[in-house]
């Protein structure tokens, strides 16, 4: 159960910084949704190059930031808003 709060925690945070990076104005719901979508690209990306030893991998934060500016940029790209802040 603490792992869904941990995913959340980390998403939110990754997603707070990606649309600060991006210039995003996004609900609290997507940010969140946008963070743990990055967790999970870059938690994919870095676990194709090595696997934590740990409980706790100091890059998860970093790579899911990277993550989420990288869904972020695409979906830019592709045109895809997401329902702003009013």
């Amino acid at each position: 159960m603490f792992h869904l709060l941990w995913y959340v925690i980390i998403g939110l945070l990754a997603g707070v910084i990606s649309k600060e990076v991006m210039h995003v104005h996004m609900t609290l719901f997507w940010t969140v949704v946008i963070g743990i979508i990055g967790s999970i690209v870059g938690g994919g990306i870095t676990h194709m190059f090595s696997r934590p030893g740990r409980r706790y991998h100091p890059a998860g934060l970093i790579f899911s930031t990277l993550g989420a500016i990288l869904i972020l940029y695409i979906c830019y790209r592709l045109k895809i808003h997401f329902p702003a802040i009013n």
